[in-house]
């Protein structure tokens, strides 16, 4: 006797993802969408617009034109005001991710939902990288779209590069905001952190530099990999690389770094960058795990 073995409507169906993949998802469009609806998301897109123009219009008046500049005019200086504002906007938003949820009891009442912290913090930064990708790119893209509409010569393949790698910049600040998030009890704290290591990236690294350069007599294969540990000085030679700009700009480190390394330059950047996405978060990880979320 055969028994006639038929499938059930439900098994063609596609299968529902794991708890652990909803939970972040969950979490990530919540936090998604209080960003959006925050002042800071429409405050740093209309920033990037009105400046990215302004920007253009410096450019062209330097040159001795009028009017808005081209797009690789635009593209090197938009490097300078990336390096300023997305590392700040990215640390900020990521320092007060954690810190103001422990400071307001939220993060116990997160904790005690069937879902786990690595999850919770997963589903946090995938919402404020969102966020931040969004902020880019409007931003970028309005900029852009007026350049064209105006007529611009455009070369968009060096403005689709500042928008790559401004978000890998993102990415980094992100993760290292939110470990700060993870370290701090109070929201207050850790946003000043976060300032203190956006003006040491900016500011005291350069001048750090300099000063050992002078005072220790440093080689260039040693400048060249002091640079390398700082990620906005990575994100400044390989913006000023991708877009085939000198970068002698940079000084004798700039140079050292296009003649021995110019075929691996686009590896050795791209390594330092995902390091400073990979390890700050998966340090947030491990030390939420262990902290106590009150």
């Amino acid at each position: 006797m055969s028994v006639a073995l038929t499938a059930h409507p439900r098994d063609l169906s596609i299968p529902a993802p794991p708890r652990a993949w909803r939970n972040i998802l969950t979490i990530a469009g919540r936090e998604l969408r209080d960003a959006v609806r925050s002042r800071w998301f429409i405050l740093y897109t209309l920033a990037f617009a009105v400046l990215g123009l302004a920007v253009s219009f410096v450019s062209a008046a330097g040159t001795g034109g009028t009017g808005l500049s081209g797009f690789g005019r635009t593209t090197a200086g938009l490097i300078n005001l990336v390096l300023l504002v997305v590392p700040l906007m990215a640390l900020t938003a990521g320092a007060s991710s954690i810190a103001s949820e422990r400071e307001r009891g939220m993060l116990a009442y997160l904790f005690a939902q069937p879902v786990s912290r690595t999850e919770v913090l997963a589903g946090k930064y995938a919402g404020l990288a969102g966020a931040l990708a969004a902020c880019l790119m409007l931003g970028l893209g309005v900029c852009a779209a007026i350049l064209a509409w105006k007529g611009v010569a455009a070369r968009p393949a060096s403005v689709l590069w500042l928008a790559a790698l401004s978000l890998l910049l993102a990415l980094g600040m992100l993760s290292l905001g939110m470990l700060l998030s993870v370290l701090s009890r109070r929201a207050s704290v850790a946003l000043g952190a976060a300032v203190f290591v956006w003006l040491a990236l900016v500011l005291v690294s350069d001048l750090a530099l300099m000063a050992g350069v002078v005072a220790l007599r440093l080689r260039i294969e040693e400048l060249f990999a002091l640079s390398l540990m700082n990620p906005l000085q990575v994100f400044k030679m390989w913006s000023l690389h991708a877009v085939d700009a000198t970068l002698d700009v940079l000084g004798p480190a700039g140079l050292y770094a296009a003649d021995e390394h110019g075929p691996r330059l686009h590896l050795i950047f791209g390594v330092c960058l995902f390091a400073w996405v990979v390890i700050p978060l998966a340090a947030a990880a491990v030390l939420l795990a262990r902290r106590s979320p009150v």
